[in-house]
């Protein structure tokens, strides 16, 4: 809890605030339920297992699973959930660390690669269409500009940026 909210001093959203809160609120889901319409109808993949083959497929090689955690924003048990049911489906493959035998790498197989690239044209569209495409070239830019703002405020917090553990930067 806050330091504000203890004291009881809780700085209530303005209406207008309220209303670009919710907007935001309804375009993301709205973008992940489109996202997800695609996915079902063009692949096998969920888009949970779409996220982690993305990361894994652009990597030079396994990763960890504590960096693709981070690199996700995930919780390390959400991804070792994950990645146990990916494994089932043959689309990633984990192995040990040898050097630290409580660390575990994670990488994608023959069969996940074919599952991202069949599935990777169709999302690329769906985000052209229902989100990036709408918007102007200075619009992309000033929006840019604004999430890094937002990101930069959440950073503070937690450092996401992997990049010295093999996963680039998601900002």
């Amino acid at each position: 809890m806050s330091e504000q909210a203890r004291n009881g001093q809780v700085r209530w959203l303005t209406d207008g605030e309220k209303a670009l809160w919710r907007d935001y609120l309804a375009i993301q889901g709205r973008l992940h339920l489109e996202i997800q319409r695609d996915l079902k109808a063009n692949s096998s993949l969920t888009e949970p297992e779409f996220e982690v083959l993305v990361y894994l497929s652009e990597a030079d090689g396994p990763l960890r699973m504590t960096a693709l955690a981070d690199a996700l924003l995930w919780e390390r048990s959400r991804l070792s959930h994950q990645v146990t049911r990916m494994v089932k489906r043959g689309l990633v493959q984990r192995t040990s660390c040898p050097t630290d035998g409580r660390g575990a790498f994670v990488s994608i197989t023959e069969e996940g690669m074919r599952e991202i690239e069949k599935a990777a044209p169709d999302h690329v569209a769906t985000v052209r269409r229902v989100f990036l495409d709408r918007l102007s070239e200075q619009d992309k830019r000033e929006l840019a500009r604004l999430l890094a703002l937002v990101e930069g405020s959440a950073g503070d917090e937690t450092n996401r940026n992997c990049s010295e553990a093999g996963v680039p930067s998601v900002a």
